[in-house]
């Protein structure tokens, strides 16, 4: 163990890591793999490889002096109750609630929102450790029943199980194998997506092909499911089944990457019938909101980047058919659904929420005054009724839930979430710089209000820019201490996203995605010129994509950071499409086997292919957990073995890799608590902050 003395990364001994003479011939260019043994999550030198990296990290982090007394702080700011958004079902009301510190938030019901709620599921009972979590559950329309999945220690697998709700007792019914799937209530059972059972030893890594949706009938075992929809010619696609709300439409939406579906749909008067096809794939998105007197309403970005609302009748799909219900406003639609008897329609404005109510003619009537600048979540209305909520969240306003009367207009607290946290302590601000290309990008910083621009201050900078995916203002009880000890967060806006719309998406894909990394890199130029910080008082951090997002940027630009933490990152840039679900993202990146150019280009910028020897990289703390099965851990693991191998210099480069873990869906708050302590002071320390806990 590293006691007293904090090691510089030239005394730390890191693993041996074997190397093999793996090389493959991509186009004529010949590219080593010597860490492919890596990739082997069910050997035992991988597992002795693991176990080596976690014992110097371990040390590592529990040397840093303040470590523990961080993580008591966390356990005390962590520990308040947390209340979810409250919704109806089947003549039932529930609500997820959390008492503070449980591992995973328990699901209540109730007759009224203005009653005490009643324990129905609590996910805590699961298993001791509280790495079987709850997954997507679906309350019967009878009210008689509760279907809903589970994961175990953080994969993606799921098996949906149906308790009785008249007396908590759980049926036979089990359905394995499900994986990006609803569940769909339809008569006396319910439309689901999943794989055929994967390969021994294959469950975590293997690549996920011939998606397929069943239906299963309650009482009946899985092998009679009937199967609904799927392509034996064309392995790498997804299908997802949704209905209407009264049930009389059931759609098929089809995908093979991560943005852009073809979409299908059968009158379910006639389950006999084939699907119409509504839409082909897979240059737009399609997705149906419900239904008016028989006519789909559909959101859609065809020939609208920012998306539209339209009405099309499905006994006459064909295109010209389709009518405009909202068109295409200056803002991203980013949903929609029917409450009252008006169409709910949130908007994004500069990463901001904006909400406006329309009725079915798609007149706009009035707009829903927000509490504050933010983000708006889970907003829960049923059609005819008046009655909805929805929970609101910003960078220094805690998660509350509120109560909206679609008659009166007004708003009313209905929980707010009591943290050790004073709001008007901080201050938060929107900025827009110019990226490399002239491109004007937006970040958001959050500070104390006592911290001044004097060029020297620690700063945390966050991104993700991929995927069509939207980055808003959110709390973080993990950062807070960071921001309580004079730390910056600042959050950027990356092309990629979807703050902008599918133009702002596709600005960072294939072969744009070095504008993401300029953005990134940009941003920090520009909060060291406005002396808001310097290079040796910069941390980075990004998940999955925004994983990737830290580990190109910490290989392009070294010397700009102080500290790199790429969390569960897409690290291989050739390989990611052979692993698991991989090959969807093929949308945004391409593949190494498309073209000369595309590999050439991924090549570029793949973190693991651009590490170059005797370079000084940022202090390191890289992420990962053994049971990620979206981003398999051999990414990050290759990753740093390479990184340990040709890093030079006094900076630490450590991997920390959680065991019973995966994604992060489900991660207990026992396990997020530890990793956000890691984290954290991983990041103080090599920032070289003081922090006082007292």
């Amino acid at each position: 163990m590293i006691m007293l003395t904090h090691l510089p990364a030239q005394q730390i001994l890191y693993p041996e890591t074997r190397k093999d003479d793996v090389k493959d011939d991509y186009f004529g260019t010949v590219v080593s793999d010597p860490y492919r043994w890596l990739e082997d999550d069910n050997s035992a030198e991988t597992a002795a490889w693991v176990a080596a990296q976690n014992k110097i990290t371990r040390a590592y982090l529990d040397a840093i002096p303040f470590r523990s007394a961080l993580e008591k702080r966390l356990e005390t700011i962590w520990n308040y109750p947390k209340s979810g958004v409250p919704f109806k079902k089947g003549g039932r009301w529930y609500i997820f609630k959390n008492d503070g510190l449980q591992n995973q938030s328990v699901l209540y019901t109730m007759n009224d929102p203005a009653e005490e709620p009643q324990l129905l599921l609590d996910p805590n009972n699961f298993s001791k450790d509280g790495t079987i979590a709850l997954g997507s559950l679906s309350p019967s329309d009878d009210g008689k029943h509760l279907a809903y999945s589970i994961s175990r220690g953080g994969s993606d697998w799921n098996e949906i199980v149906v308790m009785k709700l008249n007396d908590q007792s759980m049926l036979a019914d089990t359905v394995k194998w499900v994986k990006f799937s609803g569940i769909s209530w339809f008569r006396d059972g319910f439309f689901y997506s999943s794989y055929d059972a994967p390969d021994e030893g294959m469950a975590l890594k293997g690549s996920n092909e011939f998606h397929k949706v069943y239906y299963h009938k309650l009482g009946t075992p899985q092998e009679a499911d009937q199967l609904i929809f799927d392509d034996k010619k064309n392995p790498l696609r997804n299908f997802y089944a949704y209905l209407t709300d009264d049930k009389q439409f059931l759609m098929i939406s089809e995908s093979q990457a991560t943005s852009g579906n073809a979409l299908y749909v059968k009158n379910t008067a006639d389950m006999a019938s084939n699907f119409i096809k509504l839409a082909e794939g897979f240059d737009y998105e399609y997705s149906v909101v419900d239904h008016i007197d028989g006519k789909l309403i559909i959101v859609t970005n065809e020939n609208a980047p920012l998306n539209k609302l339209m009405l099309v009748d499905p006994q006459n799909p064909d295109k010209a058919n389709w009518e405009t219900l909202i068109p295409e406003a200056p803002n991203v639609l980013q949903s929609v659904q029917l409450v009252g008897e008006l169409i709910y329609a949130q908007y994004l404005e500069d990463a901001q929420s904006k909400v406006y109510f329309f009725d079915y003619n798609g007149n706009k009537k009035h707009e829903l005054e927000l509490p504050a600048p933010g983000t708006l979540s889970g907003f829960s209305g049923d059609k005819g009724e008046n009655q909805a909520f929805f929970g609101f969240t910003s960078f220094t306003f805690p998660s509350s839930v509120y109560g909206y009367d679609l008659e009166s207009h007004q708003l009313s607290v209905y929980s707010t979430s009591e943290v050790d946290f004073n709001p008007e302590d901080y201050v938060t601000q929107q900025l827009f710089f110019e990226s490399k290309d002239g491109t004007k990008v937006p970040l958001f910083i959050v500070h104390h209000k006592s911290v001044q621009k004097t060029g020297d201050n620690p700063l945390l900078l966050y991104g993700y820019g991929g995927f069509n995916i939207s980055l808003t203002p959110s709390f973080s009880v993990s950062r807070l201490p960071f921001l309580e000890q004079g730390g910056i967060f600042v959050m950027v806006n990356l092309r990629g996203g979807g703050e902008y719309g599918e133009d702002w998406h596709n600005a960072g894909t294939k072969f744009n995605k070095q504008n993401v990394f300029d953005d990134f890199i940009g941003a920090a130029e520009f909060l060291i010129t406005e002396k808001y910080t310097n290079p040796q008082k910069i941390a980075i951090m990004g998940g999955s994509n925004g994983g990737l997002l830290v580990g190109a940027c910490m290989t392009q630009r070294p010397e700009l950071f102080r500290v790199a933490i790429p969390i569960v990152g897409v690290m291989d840039m050739l390989r990611y499409h052979l692993f698991t679900i991989g090959w969807a993202w093929a949308g945004d990146y391409g593949r190494s086997d498309d073209s000369p150019e595309m590999f050439e280009y991924l090549y570029s910028y793949s973190p693991l292919h651009n590490i170059k020897a005797g370079v000084e990289y940022p202090a390191t703390l890289a992420i990962t957990a053994d049971h990620d099965d979206r981003v398999v851990p051999a990414h990050t693991f290759k990753f740093m073995a390479e990184l340990q191998a040709k890093h030079k210099g006094n900076n630490p480069v450590l991997v920390r890799i959680e065991t019973q873990a995966g994604h992060g869906a489900g991660k207990p708050t026992s396990k997020q608590i530890e990793e956000s302590a890691d984290m954290y002071g991983f990041i103080m320390y090599e920032l070289g902050m003081k922090p006082d806990f007292e």
